[in-house]
């Protein structure tokens, strides 16, 4: 029985990929640095702030004592377009409220930091549907490696085969798979809604 779901964050429940990217290299060109389209989708989506700079620093020779205020200066313009494009969406309030009223226990799991996760929680009126957050603040390994979720599915109480990850990209769908539990996949915002989320759990349920 699937007891619970847990939402990665950019691409399943705030369409925030392109802040992310847009924000880290609007910091990185102060250095005369940036990620190319090409690389963010094929390399460094989904991959927190902290090691794509570590993979530019291996790749291109950024130096390592800029990391800090890269990073710092990559959340402020983050935090700008948060606050200003970050809306409610109808279909995920909907689809958490009637998961919350059918019982299951609800979660986000992040490589952002806890600060950003929580600030679009709130700015997209989810916040009060979920048990937790897990974000790269409380964890040491970022996805793709299973940390991230095994704290989330251990904090919520729960066994792998009890929860059900929902992901967009990668590095999240190999980190959801590497924690045992069972994982719908999904191209972007859009295609979380209710029901193909219970379809899923259905799907999950009537296989066992």
């Amino acid at each position: 029985m699937i007891k619970a779901v847990i939402f990665d964050m950019d691409g399943v429940l705030i369409e925030a990929k392109e802040w992310h990217y847009d924000a880290l290299n609007r910091a990185l060109r102060l250095f005369g640095y940036e990620i190319s389209r090409f690389s963010h989708l094929t390399t460094y989506d989904g991959l927190p702030t902290s090691k794509k700079l570590a993979m530019l620093s291996l790749e291109r020779g950024l130096p390592s004592e800029l990391h800090s205020f890269i990073n710092e200066m990559k959340q402020v313009y983050t935090m700008e377009m948060v606050y200003a494009q970050c809306k409610p969406r109808f279909v995920h309030e909907y689809a958490l409220s009637t998961l919350k009223s059918k019982g299951y226990k609800l979660g986000v799991a992040s490589n952002s930091i806890r600060n950003t996760v929580e600030v679009m929680m709130d700015k997209a009126r989810l916040t009060p549907y979920l048990d937790q957050i897990v974000s790269a603040s409380d964890v040491t390994l970022p996805k793709p490696d299973p940390e991230i979720y095994l704290t989330s599915i251990a904090k919520l109480g729960l066994t792998p085969n009890e929860c059900l990850i929902v992901e967009d990209n990668d590095n999240g769908i190999k980190a959801a798979m590497a924690s045992g539990a069972h994982v719908l996949v999904v191209k972007d915002v859009n295609e979380v809604n209710l029901e193909n989320i219970l379809k899923r759990i259905k799907q999950i349920e009537g296989a066992n």
